[in-house]
């Protein structure tokens, strides 16, 4: 045999195990695309034109937050043909129409609201979900909450005292922070075992801002996010900030395509460890 034939042997064996290696771990792995949006009461929109502008991003589940009560969520879904969906009852500070929601396209189970303690403005809440994707439990939290420090405020709460018990495999967290990534506030969830997707994304977002989306010049720089938890082995591929020509709130919504593994016990190198 010559020496060209069999190192065209070798090429073609080796990128056929390769080949058959991405097919299998692609079919172990299962992708979620979600999003989050704070519609400030949907003062400036309405929940249809809020439905056509996430046509495009086929999003599997989305969180709202300051989000009015009533079937204004409901009214999202059926332009956007998510049937399912939770509101919760604890309006941010109590204001009028600023509650918190989550619109899936596959059914709801386990809805709970969780009032968070801390310093600020109250109540806060966090709303809690699981859905079933492709065959696997997702729980899925939607929040808003004030501005802190590392152990006085609503993301210390939500950290300690509610991330802390959730036993489900594949969690993902979304709302309003109103804190940026680095603060003390965000430290502390990540300290939780949580990895903004904005890590895995590259993105900088000390150059970027999700608020104030009408009025630029007095933006307070990204403080809507979307985590995951690190014991998942989970990884966001694709996201970002969507950015509008014509703001529909004061805050830019935001989305993310995360993928995990189906079997996380032999899934390998952790966000931690990337």
């Amino acid at each position: 045999m010559s020496t060209l034939k069999f190192l065209c042997i070798v090429i073609a064996t080796v990128w056929g195990a390769t080949s058959c290696l991405n097919a299998q771990t692609q079919e172990r792995s299962i992708t979620v695309r979600v999003a989050s949006y704070n519609v400030e009461f949907g003062r400036s929109t309405t929940p249809e034109q809020v439905g056509e502008m996430f046509k495009k991003y086929n999003l599997d589940v989305i969180g709202f937050n300051e989000v009015p009560n009533g079937e204004w969520t409901t009214r999202v879904g059926n332009v956007l043909g998510m049937k399912h969906s939770f509101v919760g009852k604890v309006s941010s500070a109590n204001h009028k129409d600023k509650y918190k929601s989550i619109l899936s396209r596959t059914p709801l189970e386990g809805t709970e609201e969780y009032k968070l303690a801390g310093r600020g403005w109250n109540p806060s809440s966090v709303i809690r979900a699981v859905t079933q994707i492709d065959g696997v439990s997702f729980a899925f939290y939607s929040l808003h909450i004030c501005k802190s420090g590392a152990t006085d405020g609503q993301a210390h709460s939500l950290a300690t005292k509610v991330l802390t018990k959730e036993v489900t495999e594949r969690v993902i967290v979304v709302g309003d922070f109103n804190n940026q990534i680095g603060d003390a506030a965000m430290k502390t969830v990540e300290k939780a075992r949580f990895r903004p997707t904005w890590k895995d994304l590259k993105i900088d977002v000390s150059n970027e801002f999700t608020y104030n989306a009408q009025d630029p010049q007095k933006n307070l720089g990204v403080i809507d996010h979307i985590l995951y938890n690190n014991l998942s082995n989970a990884q966001a591929a694709d996201g970002g900030i969507i950015e509008l020509k014509i703001p529909l709130s004061d805050h830019k919504p935001i989305w993310a395509e995360i993928v995990f593994p189906r079997d996380i016990q032999s899934a390998k190198n952790p966000p931690s460890e990337r």
